[in-house]
């Protein structure tokens, strides 16, 4: 017998894969790759229980379901029972390919206030079309009997019954089966995080959701130059070179010049206005001394050329941040 786990990297996850793995049911990993998530953590994972982990791309997948999901979004911009159902659908899409006969996630009833509730766990089931097909090996004496354990595929006996959230149960069935390394709880995905999520209704309103530019917001301090136009200034090293590794070509990039400090990337579409008040915003974090002016370069596509801007104050700046 043959399962699909989807495998985020997290505890639950695992130990679903685990219970199964337990009771001599070969199981292969299906984990996802987004803007907003990789598959890094899963792919650890795997290879320590010694399982296959096949990843998945939905980025521009779930690009579109969040301009307006079904079911709405969580807390921040997270719209967690579309995505779920986006996933298991996917999954579902693979099963016949690759000889498995259900698939199981990590979920468990009640942990999340809206997702893991049991209609979120209904919905998920239902708008991916797997109807019976679906089990939650941490909660499943809690929930309807499903055809693997109907037709003794699995045994519901040697499943368990969680509920709620309190980590305590899984933390000591982790410590027996010797895991010590796993992601935390709803750690992975930037819709849950509250700046993050300010960012991304700003780009929504003002550009449009693409795959781009949802990379960017992820790094570096963000700044709202104008309705046409918006900055990502890096904070450090390692943030400078992401940004270069970008494939903007329709960016200006935005240095000091003679002097250190960050990169700054602008893009939209930036009038002169917009060009000047960047290099204002990137001259605030560089190494300006006691200098009132600063030489800016500003480089694109078509050639590079040089603007005199005098730094914004720490208040003026922060009333640019959306992020």
């Amino acid at each position: 017998m043959r399962a699909l786990v989807l495998l985020s990297g997290g505890l639950d996850s695992i130990l679903a894969a685990a219970l199964l793995l337990e009771q001599g049911i070969e199981v292969i990993a299906i984990s996802f790759v987004s803007s907003f998530f990789d598959a890094e953590k899963a792919r650890t994972s795997a290879e320590e229980m010694g399982i296959e982990l096949i990843a998945i791309d939905i980025s521009e997948d779930i690009l579109r379901l969040i301009e307006a999901p079904k079911y709405g979004f969580g807390r921040n911009m997270n719209p967690c029972i579309d995505c779920h159902a986006l996933m298991v659908t996917r999954a579902a899409e693979r099963m016949e390919e690759l000889g498995a006969s259900f698939i199981a996630t990590g979920e468990v009833v009640g942990q999340r206030p809206k997702s893991q509730m049991r209609y979120g766990l209904e919905a998920v089931e239902r708008e991916a079309g797997v109807k019976g097909y679906l089990l939650r090996p941490l909660s499943a004496k809690l929930l309807q009997p499903t055809i693997p354990e109907k037709e003794g595929w699995v045994d519901r006996e040697k499943l368990l019954g969680l509920h709620g959230r309190t980590r305590k149960p899984q933390m000591d069935l982790a410590e027996r089966f010797g895991i010590k390394e796993y992601e935390s709880p709803a750690g992975g995905c930037l819709l849950t995080d509250e700046n993050f999520a300010r960012a991304m209704r700003d780009l929504k309103e003002h550009e449009g959701l693409s795959d781009p530019g949802v990379r960017l917001l992820s790094i570096g301090r963000q700044f709202r130059l104008s309705k046409r136009a918006k900055l990502a200034v890096g904070r450090n090293h390692a943030e400078n070179e992401k940004l270069f590794s970008l494939d903007l070509p329709e960016a200006l990039y935005v240095k000091a010049v003679g002097c250190r400090g960050p990169v700054g990337v602008i893009t939209g579409a930036p009038e002169p206005a917009d060009e000047q008040l960047a290099g204002a915003v990137v001259a605030r974090y560089a190494d300006t001394g006691e200098a009132e002016s600063i030489t800016i370069e500003i480089r694109g596509s078509t050639g590079s050329r040089t603007i005199e801007v005098v730094p914004l104050t720490s208040r003026e700046v922060r009333g640019l941040a959306v992020k």
